[in-house]
């Protein structure tokens, strides 16, 4: 018997579903494109969009879209964990997923400190995390290096600090042997307090070095650093100020406020991580000494007064078409 035209389309049709829905399945549980063994991290908070796409950087998926939508469709419910894995040569996307999610093979507790975390957060962020076990009482700021560190369930909290506090002594010591002449740093404990401040007046990793450069500088010809993270410092002990800072707490005299003291504070005002601690003991050599934001998160670098001026003239102009003026 002769198909006619339009069964004929229809067969086509199924065919291509068929052969679709054979080729969906397989990329779920067939065996994948990863070619060795890698160990793979799941930061913590980490989201299945940024996750697909490191997967497919690294090879263990063909696509994160696809990986997805396999994800939606076909995978378990349970979210994903943060650690580092180990995601084995040609797992399948259904493998991979499982290992995330803990569900399958052995999975590495990580416990991140962000760059720039203050000690009173860390102190928070280890009392909220019901595998660790223990009492901790809040470490001296700047004692602890930010980083990733693996922990074990039932460990003490006291520990971890203990771990985190070696860590932040064998770095500097490392970065302090290898220290430029340019540093203004005369001892590791002052690398840590300007550092701090480089690490809380910049989020661009580019920057630092300038930035190290330009508050060496005002240390040298005995200029103010008028860094504003010292004032709100001792306000809020590292936490977010959540408003603009008053024009009383500029003028206040205290320990922290470089407003109101030639000199680096008493202490750091954060934990700095090692870029930053590198940059204060390696600075840029440049003839800065003002600096203002820039509307892009980075700052313009200014060696004179009259220069910053006309660079915090563009800035108001910028926050103003902005509406924030």
């Amino acid at each position: 018997m002769r198909l006619g035209r339009r069964q004929l389309a229809l067969l086509a049709a199924l065919a291509l579903v068929l052969g679709y829905g054979v080729h969906f399945l397989w990329g779920w549980y067939g065996p994948g494109p990863l070619v060795h063994d890698t160990a793979f991290v799941v930061a913590e908070g980490a989201g299945m969009t940024s996750v697909s796409q490191d997967l497919e950087a690294q090879g263990a998926v063909a696509s994160a879209s696809t990986f997805r939508a396999r994800v939606r469709l076909l995978g378990q419910r349970a979210g994903l964990k943060a650690g580092e894995f180990t995601i084995p040569a040609h797992a399948s996307g259904a493998q991979v997923l499982a290992i995330l999610q803990g569900r399958e093979g052995v999975m590495r507790r990580l416990f991140t400190v962000p760059e720039g975390m203050p000690s009173v957060l860390v102190t928070e962020k280890l009392l909220a995390q019901p595998m660790l076990t223990g009492k901790v009482t809040v470490p001296p700021e700047g004692s602890i290096l930010p980083d990733s560190y693996d922990y074990q369930r039932g460990e003490p909290r006291a520990d971890m600090v203990a771990r985190m506090q070696k860590a932040m002594a064998q770095t500097l010591a490392d970065l302090w042997s290898k220290r430029s002449s340019r540093t203004v740093a005369r001892t590791p404990a002052e690398a840590v307090i300007l550092a701090s401040i480089v690490e809380k007046e910049t989020g661009k990793p580019a920057e630092r070095r300038m930035v190290a450069g330009l508050y060496s500088n005002r240390l040298r010809q005995g200029m103010k650093l008028q860094a504003d993270p010292t004032i709100i410092y001792p306000i809020t002990q590292g936490r977010p100020l959540g408003r603009r800072i008053r024009e009383s707490e500029i003028r206040s005299v205290n320990a922290y406020n470089t407003y109101a003291m030639v000199g680096l504070p008493h202490g750091p005002i954060t934990n700095p991580g090692r870029a930053s601690i590198a940059a204060v003991l390696n600075p840029a050599d440049t003839g800065a000494l003002y600096m203002v934001a820039d509307g892009t998160g980075g700052h313009v670098f200014a060696d004179t007064l009259a220069q910053h001026n006309a660079n915090v003239a563009k800035w108001f102009a910028i926050r103003r078409a902005r509406g924030d003026m």
